[in-house]
Parts: structure tokens; C-alpha cells; sequence
């Protein structure tokens, strides 16, 4: 049975493997076994199918950073809980993360403002958390935006594994990502 969240999952690994500008509704048709016709009683736009993969990946960042900083950790506990989150994400989500990392710039103008606007919130909250883990003395002090872009991007491979690559530790990425390479 076709439901929307097949469809959604189809049009996230299209736009994965084609990209956003290069795939066309014919194509998602074409995934799902479908007439054209039949997928527009389904879905509106290709234009709909990003925004929602787009947002729902928003939301769920947003969720996770309220969730995070509702805790009783450190600073420095909590960026490591966004990290590990960030990891698992990642590799639980592929598809939609990649959209939501690499496609998102194709969203019209209004959805684009929203979505660059919870970006945004979401950004400040985590600079938040990493300049007082570098005032509580946990991390060297650093521009905490320069830090932030540097973690995140650090993680931008992860969703790209091939699903019988062997996932590395989550320990050990985190490790990396927060303690260098220095041996002391």
C-alpha cells in the first residue's frame, strides 16, 4: 500500500542520489511504480516534498535542542549529548539528512526564511552551550560559532556511509571531535 511517508522516503532518496534540481516527479513516479498523474493525487509539488523533508528535519533538530537544554548536565555534557544526537541522526536518517544538509538552499523564498530563521535558533542555543562550557573552563576558548561550524561539518560524512559500511563508534568520533589529536 502507497502511503505518504513511502512517498516522502522515496523523494528523499531521489533527491539524495539525483539532487534536488536534477530529479523530477516522473523519476519519483517511475520509483514508486506509478503514473505521474497518481503521484499528483498524492503530492502537490516536488517544491512540497523538499519543504516537508526540509522541516521535518528542522523540527526534529529544534525538538532535540529544548529537549537538551532542559537537562541537568554541564555545558559541556550537553554539547556532547547534541553531538552524539547529531551521530545518531545521522546514520538512523540518511536520506532525509542529506536532503536536509545539501537541498535545503532549493526552497522557495518564504520557506527558505523560515527555515534559515529555525537554522538560526538552533545555531545560537548550540554557540550558547559551547560558550559556557568554554567559560566553565571544559573546552579551550575559541570563536564559538568557528567551533560549532567545525563540529557539525566534521559530521557531514556520516549520513553518506553506504549501509553495509561498518559505522564507526560513536565514542570514538566524539573523543575526536572533543579532545583532538593531541596524545595529552
Amino acid at each position: 500500500m502507497l502511503t505518504k511517508e513511502k512517498i516522502y522516503i522515496e523523494a528523499a532518496r531521489l533527491f539524495q542520489e539525483k539532487g534536488y534540481a536534477a530529479a523530477s516527479m516522473r523519476d519519483l513516479a517511475d520509483r514508486l511504480e506509478l503514473r505521474p498523474s497518481s503521484l499528483y493525487s498524492h503530492i502537490r509539488s516536488k517544491e512540497n516534498l523538499l519543504e516537508k523533508i526540509c522541516f521535518e528535519n528542522a523540527e526534529r533538530y529544534g525538538a532535540l535542542m529544548q529537549e537538551c537544554l532542559a537537562l541537568e548536565l554541564t555545558a559541556a555534557a550537553k554539547v556532547e549529548y547534541l553531538l552524539r544526537q547529531h551521530i545518531r541522526i545521522a546514520l538512523k536518517h540518511p536520506t532525509s539528512i542529506t536532503v536536509f544538509n545539501d537541498e535545503w538552499r532549493h526552497l522557495p523564498p518564504v520557506s527558505l526564511k523560515r527555515f534559515i530563521g529555525m537554522r538560526k535558533v538552533y545555531e545560537e542555543n548550540f554557540c550558547t552551550l559551547l560558550s559556557q562550557a568554554m567559560q566553565e573552563g571544559h573546552f579551550r576558548s575559541f570563536d564559538p560559532l568557528l567551533v560549532l561550524n567545525t563540529l557539525l561539518s566534521s559530521l557531514l560524512w556520516l549520513h553518506r556511509l553506504d549501509a553495509r559500511a561498518t559505522l564507526p563508534k560513536e565514542d570514538a568520533v566524539i573523543d575526536l571531535l572533543l579532545y583532538g589529536l593531541r596524545s595529552t
